[in-house]
């Protein structure tokens, strides 16, 4: 395997997933820290970052009391001028007053402190502003932690966007641990969902000659395949199993990196999810519906979808319609009206998608639905 790149380098360079000889620019995080108390090691790491003596901490409501401040003060304690911008739903009228804050009181650099929202309004303000960011979770609901992508949701729709990738990542689990399980097992499923992306990308690259990475590729199951044989250590109020999980959701962020695109984390099941949340009344949790859609796409592509739905049954993920929240047609409409979300990005839905028929026994044999 060729050598990587300098840490958080721009500079393109030639890998195995080259063969023409085409560069490409990659960009990783810096520095990762994963473990319990990480968050104390916050002001030490933007010293490190050699970042500018003004930065902001972009927090949510909640997560302001639960680590926000404290963030904010940590940088403080180690010289930083550093003031804290609450931010509340992951839309683009909420990024741009955001940016405006942020802009406004002079901030080189933004620390992202709260839930996949509150990461994702932050990746997007730092592309927008062009500074860097650092990623401090504290739950873990799906791979963001470390991915280049940014999901907003407006009134009309989801957007799944090109943000920036954060230069240092601080899990602390004993914040993390402290989040609803239900979030952390959303996380799991999302990256459980990897195995049917990676599918659907492989298929895109033999009938489409869509551009593959190997490398990315491999990154992706490696993240699914972790969480898969682990799934029976990860249980609520254990710390050690948001530690067991924090890590494959990094990996799988930093595999969407090396792809420069979504495509190793992002297929068939994604674009089932996404349907969903506009046709459910009261869609669940982005993971969760991945999971369940993962399900179903594996299914379609002949692999083992029993043993992925035994994982996420062993999570605690949903896996039928019922534990979703949401009702049969709701899950048989988003099936038909998949193909459609992303119409360029081939998956093993073909351009035409599946008829009403094909949707409700794909769901009834793998008993999505009843």
């Amino acid at each position: 395997m060729t050598s990587e790149p300098p840490a958080n380098s721009k500079t393109p360079f030639l890998g195995l997933d080259s063969p023409f000889g085409k560069a490409r620019s990659m960009v990783f995080p810096r520095m990762v820290l994963a473990g319990h108390g990480v968050l104390s090691e916050l002001g030490t790491s933007c010293r490190q970052f050699d970042f500018p003596d003004r930065g902001a901490v972009v927090t949510g409501p909640r997560t302001a009391d639960l680590a926000g401040n404290r963030a904010a003060e940590i940088l403080r304690a180690a010289g930083f001028t550093c003031d804290v911008v609450l931010a509340h739903e992951a839309t683009n009228a909420e990024v741009e007053r955001v940016s405006a804050e942020v802009r406004s009181l002079g901030a080189r650099f933004v620390v992202g402190v709260g839930g996949g929202s509150k990461i994702d309004i932050t990746k997007v303000v730092a592309a927008r502003l062009r500074i860097p960011f650092v990623s401090v979770p504290t739950s873990a609901a799906h791979d963001g932690i470390s991915s280049p992508r940014a999901s907003l949701h407006d009134p009309d729709r989801v957007a799944s966007i090109e943000a920036v990738v954060p230069i240092g990542i601080l899990a602390d689990t004993s914040v993390i641990v402290q989040a609803p399980f239900r979030l952390l097992a959303s996380g799991c499923a999302d990256v459980l969902s990897n195995v049917t992306a990676v599918l659907d990308w492989k298929l895109a690259a033999r009938l489409r000659n869509e551009e593959y990475s190997s490398t990315g590729a491999t990154l992706a199951e490696y993240a699914a395949q972790e969480i898969a044989d682990h799934a029976h250590l990860i249980k609520p109020n254990l710390e050690e199993s948001v530690w067991i999980a924090i890590r494959p959701m990094i990996v799988a962020g930093i595999a969407m990196s090396v792809a420069g695109s979504s495509r190793p984390c992002s297929g068939s099941e994604h674009l089932f999810s996404h349907a969903l949340d506009r046709s459910a009344l009261h869609p669940s949790l982005h993971g969760e519906q991945c999971g369940v859609g993962a399900i179903m796409m594996m299914y379609l592509h002949g692999g083992d979808w029993k043993r992925l739905k035994s994982a996420l049954r062993t999570i605690g993920a949903p896996t039928t319609a019922k534990e979703l929240g949401v009702t049969a047609e709701e899950i048989v409409g988003a099936l038909v009206a998949a193909h459609r979300i992303r119409p360029e990005r081939y998956t093993i839905l073909g351009d035409n998608g599946l008829t009403r028929e094909a949707a409700e026994r794909l769901a009834t044999v793998t008993g999505v639905i009843g």
